[in-house]
């Protein structure tokens, strides 16, 4: 009778320790066919089957674990699918892997994950940072710094250290540092600082970030305000970014982008989508526009179907290019324009 009542006490705890904590598995199946005209040859035209027109495909686990006290431990590991090939490359968690503790103190990270710079672009980008229409104004603009520097568009960074402040009745706050892990006297090339302040309380939201990375002979630093406003019958977003290169002894390149969009919900089950957004390239002297138009019709609320048309008028020396993923993500000729169209289904798990 001892036994079994200190059997059935195990099992009680363990039932306990396994209510307090979840991992769940989620998803996204994004794929449709694009097409996008005049490439970097000036001409042809590349169009067929690609992936994340609406939304990044992507596959990933998260967990948490309740410690008590308000004290919560979690991870969160996603890599990204390709719906058209079925990752041919191979399967990783570059999207995210992070090892998590929250509590009243707010929230500490550790791992690879997004800047907060890029954060603020994606949180105001009524096309979500992914496809045709996607803003474009994170991008390696220096050719320089590509070479021997990973992820030069700060858009994701590894070995990260990063802290999240709680809410104050709507504001924010982030801070986040990325170590380079280079050997003692090898230099600070690759080492990402960041941070951003944010207000989001009803229909207004406002975001300032601020990020800096460490090249070789040189530094990116970047800057920009973000901020929206939700009508009820539409939502107006707007950013405006600037990322300047600064070289030792040598002149700095400036890159001052700016975006505005709307997007409104339609009949209950639909979304339009505008977007506008010019890129003034001081470092190439030299400007491109881009108008974007977008819908998005809810079959479920886990799967849509969406069609997108971008238009990119590119000035002399600018050689910008949509972003068609598993069709096209290239440049073009300098002063071509460039037309692109994307149709496909998003599925959610």
């Amino acid at each position: 009778m001892k036994k079994s009542l200190i059997a059935l006490a195990v099992l009680a705890a363990s039932g306990a320790a396994m209510a307090q904590s979840s991992v769940t598995l989620f998803g996204i199946v994004d794929t449709g066919i694009s097409y996008v005209n005049k490439d970097a040859g000036g001409s042809n035209s590349h169009y067929g089957v690609g992936t994340s027109g609406n939304a990044t495909s992507r596959l990933g686990l998260r967990g948490t674990e309740d410690l008590g006290g308000g004290l919560k431990a979690g991870f969160w590991l996603e890599g990204e699918i390709f719906g058209d090939n079925g990752n041919a490359n191979g399967f990783n968690f570059r999207r995210e892997s992070t090892v998590r503790l929250s509590g009243n103190f707010g929230e500490v990270r550790l791992g690879r994950e997004t800047t907060p710079t890029f954060r603020t672009s994606l949180k105001y980008d009524v096309f979500g940072a992914t496809g045709i229409g996607q803003f474009m104004g994170y991008k390696a603009w220096s050719a320089v710094p590509a070479a021997g520097i990973a992820d030069a568009d700060t858009i994701r960074k590894d070995n990260m250290l990063s802290y999240s402040t709680p809410n104050f009745n709507g504001f924010n706050a982030n801070i986040s540092y990325a170590f380079d892990e280079n050997a003692s006297g090898a230099g600070k090339s690759g080492r990402y600082f960041g941070g951003n302040v944010g207000y989001d309380n009803g229909p207004i939201s406002a975001t300032l970030a601020y990020g800096k990375l460490n090249l070789v002979g040189g530094d990116r630093d970047e800057i920009e305000l973000g901020g929206s406003y939700n009508f009820g019958v539409a939502k107006l977003t707007g950013l405006a970014q600037q990322v300047k290169y600064k070289w030792d002894g040598a002149p700095s390149q400036k890159y001052n982008n700016y975006m505005i969009g709307v997007s409104a919900p339609v009949g209950g089950v639909g979304e339009v989508k505008a977007q506008y957004a010019y890129y003034d390239q001081k470092g190439n002297d030299t400007k491109a526009q881009q108008l974007s138009l977008g819908y998005v019709h809810n079959l479920s609320k886990r799967t849509a179907l969406y069609g997108t048309v971008s238009y990119l008028k590119n000035n002399d020396n600018s050689v910008l290019g949509l972003k068609a993923k598993g069709v096209y993500d290239g440049n073009v000729l300098a002063g071509v324009n460039q037309t692109g169209v994307q149709v496909g289904i998003r599925h959610a798990f």
